[in-house]
C-alpha cells in the first residue's frame, strides 16, 4: 500500500476527532477550515420500532420522540422521491490512470513507469482514452449507459491542501467560514424537521455534505444492526407478542380514543417491523451478490438498498469509499485495490436497485476532492494536483462524457496540473435542479454564475 502524506493523515485524524467530540476543536494549523457541522447538537436515538441506532445531529433542540411519527409520515406521504448517494474517493484520486490518454505522445514523457499500456478497456467515446484495468466495472455501467464520467472536474486555482479542497466540495463554495454543507443546505430548504432520515451518512459520524442548519439528519454505521426491541421481552416470546400486537392495527378506525391510539401504534410498529425484517440478526438479503471483502463498504452499500427497498423515507446519503488515493508512492498497486473494489461494489449496488424495482430514483455522485499531478514522482506515485475525476451513476444518469480532457500540452496548469474544464458547482447545481427539481440558489452560493450540465435524461 502507499503512504499517505502527513497532511493526509492530519486531516482524517482531525475530522474523526470532530465527529465523535460533536463539539469544539483540536489544535489545528492556522487557516485550516473548520469541518462542517462542527458544534451540531448529537444525540443518539433509537427508533424503538426499527432498532435502528442513530446519532441525529441538529443545531438547537429538538424533540427525539416525535421523530417516529415524522419517518413514518414522511414515507406515506413521498414513498418514490428521488435520491442522492454520495460516494467520497478519500485523499485525492488520480484521474489520469482512471481514464489514461494513451493516445497523447505527452502522457508516457510525464509517466514513464506508471502510463498503462496501449492495450487494454478502450472507452467507448474516445479511442485514445483507456480504463484503468481494475476499472472494469466503471467501464460495463458507462457501456450500459448508466455511468456518466467527468474527466476534468474542479475549481478554478484548486487549493491542493486535502482539508481545504475536501472542505470546499463539503460545503458547495470556495469558503472556508461556511458551516452547513451543500446537501444539509438543500434539506433544510426541501426537508422536514421531523425526519432524521432525510440525510443519513453511512460512516457512523456526521458526513460533512450533510451539516444542516436546522433540519435533523442522522449517522449510522450500518443497516445491519436492526433488531426490533421490546424493552424486558426477546427471543420467540418477542416473536409472538409483535405477531400478536399485529392484528390491533385493524382498530385504527374506531371510535374510542384509546383504542384507535394503541391500534395506530400497533400498525405503525408492524409496519415498520415488516419493512425492516431484511435487517435483523440473520443479516441483510440482497437479490445480487456483493463483494466479499474486509472493507465494510460493499455491506454498506447493500444495507442501504435493503433500507430503500424497505421504504425509509431517504433523500441524501453520504458514504466514504474504499481505499486511499493519497497515492504519493507505489500508486499502481494500491489505486488499482481501490478502483477495483469500488467499481464491483457500485456496480452490485446498481444491479441491487434494479432487482428491487428502485434504479429509476436513486442517483449516485461519486467525487475526489482532487486529482493528481500530471508527472510522475521519484517514488513511482503522484503528488497532490488539481482537477480530478468525477462520476454520475444511474439508469436516469446521462451515461456520457462531459467535459473533455485536452491533450496534455494544453490541458495543465504552470505547476503541471491539469486545469478544470467543468466546476464542481456546476455539478452540483445541475443535479439539484434536475434530479431533486430545486432551485440550485437555495443551496449553492451564486449558483446562477455556473453553466448547467445536462447530467439526468
Amino acid at each position: 500500500m502507499s503512504r499517505c502524506c502527513n497532511e493526509f493523515s492530519r486531516s482524517s485524524l482531525l475530522r474523526r476527532a470532530v465527529a465523535e467530540a460533536g463539539s469544539g476543536l483540536p489544535g489545528i494549523e492556522p487557516g485550516m477550515p473548520m469541518p462542517a457541522g462542527t458544534g451540531l447538537d448529537r444525540r443518539d436515538f433509537m427508533l424503538r420500532s426499527a432498532g435502528l441506532a442513530l446519532a441525529v445531529y441538529g443545531a438547537g433542540s429538538f424533540a427525539l420522540p416525535g421523530f417516529e411519527d415524522g419517518i413514518l409520515e414522511a414515507a406515506e406521504a413521498a414513498p418514490a422521491q428521488p435520491v442522492l448517494v454520495s460516494v467520497f474517493l478519500d485523499g485525492g484520486a488520480d484521474s489520469l490512470s482512471l481514464l489514461a490518454p494513451i493516445g497523447d505522445p505527452d502522457y508516457r514523457r510525464l509517466r514513464p513507469r506508471l502510463a498503462l499500456p496501449d492495450s487494454g478497456l478502450v472507452f467507448t467515446e474516445d479511442p485514445g482514452l483507456r480504463w484503468h484495468p481494475e476499472a472494469a466495472a466503471f467501464r460495463t455501467l458507462h457501456l450500459e449507459g448508466k455511468l456518466t464520467v467527468l474527466p476534468t472536474v474542479g475549481y478554478t486555482d484548486a487549493d491542493q491542501s486535502h482539508f481545504t479542497s475536501r472542505h470546499y466540495w463539503e460545503v458547495g463554495a470556495t469558503n472556508p467560514g461556511l458551516r452547513t454543507g451543500w446537501m444539509g443546505r438543500y434539506l433544510d430548504r426541501a426537508g422536514r424537521r421531523d425526519n432524521p432520515l432525510q440525510g443519513l451518512s453511512l460512516d457512523g459520524e456526521l458526513a460533512p455534505p450533510l451539516a444542516t442548519r436546522k433540519a435533523p439528519v442522522a449517522a449510522l454505521r450500518g443497516a445491519d444492526s436492526y433488531r426490533f426491541w421490546a424493552p424486558g421481552v426477546w427471543g420467540e416470546v418477542e416473536r409472538e407478542m409483535l405477531e400478536t400486537l399485529a392484528p390491533l392495527g385493524r382498530a385504527r378506525g374506531a371510535r374510542g380514543k384509546a383504542l384507535a391510539s394503541i391500534a395506530g401504534t400497533a400498525a405503525q410498529a408492524n409496519r415498520l417491523r415488516q419493512q425492516l425484517a431484511p435487517f435483523n440478526g440473520a443479516g441483510i438479503t440482497s437479490p445480487v451478490a456483493y463483494p466479499q471483502h474486509r472493507s465494510s463498504f460493499p455491506k454498506r452499500l447493500s444495507g442501504l438498498a435493503a433500507m430503500l427497498g424497505a421504504g425509509l423515507p431517504l433523500r441524501c446519503v453520504a458514504l466514504r469509499a474504499y481505499g486511499m488515493y493519497d497515492t504519493h508512492d507505489d500508486q499502481a498497486e494500491a489505486l488499482g485495490q481501490g478502483l477495483k473494489l469500488t467499481g464491483d461494489s457500485l456496480l452490485a449496488f446498481q444491479r441491487d436497485l434494479e432487482a428491487r424495482g428502485l434504479a429509476d430514483r436513486v442517483l449516485t455522485l461519486v467525487w475526489s476532492e482532487f486529482g493528481r499531478r500530471a508527472e510522475e514522482n521519484g517514488s513511482r506515485g503522484t503528488d497532490h494536483g488539481a482537477a480530478g475525476v468525477g462520476m454520475v451513476m444511474g439508469t436516469r444518469a446521462r451515461g456520457q462524457m462531459i467535459g473533455e480532457l485536452p491533450r496534455l500540452r494544453q490541458a495543465l496548469d504552470r505547476e503541471g496540473n491539469l486545469k478544470a474544464t467543468v466546476d464542481f458547482r456546476s455539478v452540483y447545481s445541475s443535479l439539484l435542479e434536475q434530479w431533486f427539481d430545486f432551485d440550485a440558489a437555495g443551496a449553492i452560493p451564486n449558483a446562477r454564475a455556473y453553466r448547467r450540465l445536462q447530467l439526468v435524461k
